[in-house]
């Protein structure tokens, strides 16, 4: 896809991704998460998609499902508990390859970060685990009721790992897409696919539909934030996800700093800018953002927008999609 095509076609100006739907709001990843993300103003519905056993696709950020389900709660599970390595860190829990879908459907989603989220918790068993096909389903509805397209933006989940147990995620996922005619360079609402691994990305590029590579603060992101290295990812992307420290860094004090290159140097490679992920609580907020000592309680989250929006960056993932809205809002009628 041209570079200047694909930044005239951006949907609005500034897009809001709601990052596992509205999950300030509601359990991240639950069919009422996304359908509040999208009512708060959010264009696209943002999905961790891990696979069962039988090789479906569901809505989770970790395959380990035992900090947001109640799996540790059903007795018939117990054994299933294990340690399993994925890329090079050990884990402990229940892994969503040990189930089927039918097993998966008998749980609940529940709030990973309670300490955090504390009213999020109320929602706990409310909600079912959700598959990619309910979650395209729902994105379709939700484009006929509120007048406006509510996209889709799945990002396939430790691809390797699945990969190296037989589970590959790329190929339902493409199957997924073209059945429900979200492939292509028209899909019937907006669709971008996502990775931190350009393997994957490689392997939907058959897609035709915009690909972001997703970048870490880790030491190993660094030589793709430089010209040469956004370059290079132009040639497997069309835009990048980087952790929005790479786009304003934090000063010693952990007060927010300046901007900066990234977003410049990525246009220039004609990429979109999609940094994450835009938090409201203190505790994820620049020090000098804070409202007071309560990690829980909101801060000064517009200002935070505000500067990330002046930077020139091109959407925003959001765990509160209304906050981002209502930032966009007050940022474009200043411009």
């Amino acid at each position: 896809m041209d570079s200047a095509v694909r930044r005239n076609k951006r949907e609005p100006s500034i897009t809001i991704i709601s990052h596992r739907g509205a999950s300030g709001h509601r359990p991240e990843h639950t069919l009422g998460s996304y359908e509040l993300g999208a009512r708060h103003g959010g264009d696209f519905i943002e999905i961790d998609l891990v696979s069962t056993s039988d090789g479906h696709l569901i809505a989770r950020h970790e395959p380990e499902i035992g900090g947001t389900t109640d799996v540790a709660e059903h007795p018939e599970f117990a054994d299933r508990r294990t340690t399993r390595t994925i890329d090079d860190r050990e884990r402990t829990g229940w892994f969503a390859e040990d189930f089927t879908l039918a097993e998966i459907k008998t749980l609940r989603a529940t709030e990973r970060i309670p300490d955090i989220r504390p009213d999020n918790t109320g929602h706990n068993g409310a909600y079912e685990i959700p598959t990619l096909q309910e979650i395209i389903d729902l994105a379709g509805k939700l484009t006929a009721e509120l007048g406006r397209r509510v996209g889709i933006y799945p990002e396939t989940k430790h691809p390797a790992y699945h990969a190296s147990i037989g589970l590959e995620l790329e190929p339902p996922l493409i199957a997924a897409l073209h059945g429900n005619g979200l492939a292509g360079p028209e899909p019937r609402v907006p669709v971008f696919l996502q990775s931190f691994e350009r393997e994957s990305l490689a392997k939907l590029r058959e897609t035709e539909l915009p690909l972001v590579f997703l970048m870490g603060t880790q030491e190993h992101w660094r030589p793709f934030t430089t010209p040469d290295g956004l370059a290079e990812v132009a040639s497997f992307a069309d835009a990048i996800g980087p952790a929005k420290d790479l786009v304003i860094g934090r000063g010693p004090e952990g007060t927010l700093g300046e901007p900066t290159s990234l977003v410049d140097d990525a246009h220039a490679a004609g990429l979109l800018v999609h940094p994450h992920t835009f938090r409201s609580e203190n505790r994820f907020l620049p020090a000098d953002l804070h409202s007071g000592a309560d990690p829980t309680a909101y801060g000064s989250f517009a200002a935070e927008y505000e500067e990330f929006f002046a930077a020139g960056v091109d959407g925003v993932f959001t765990d509160h999609s209304r906050h981002a809205f209502l930032a966009r809002e007050i940022f474009l009628e200043g411009d």
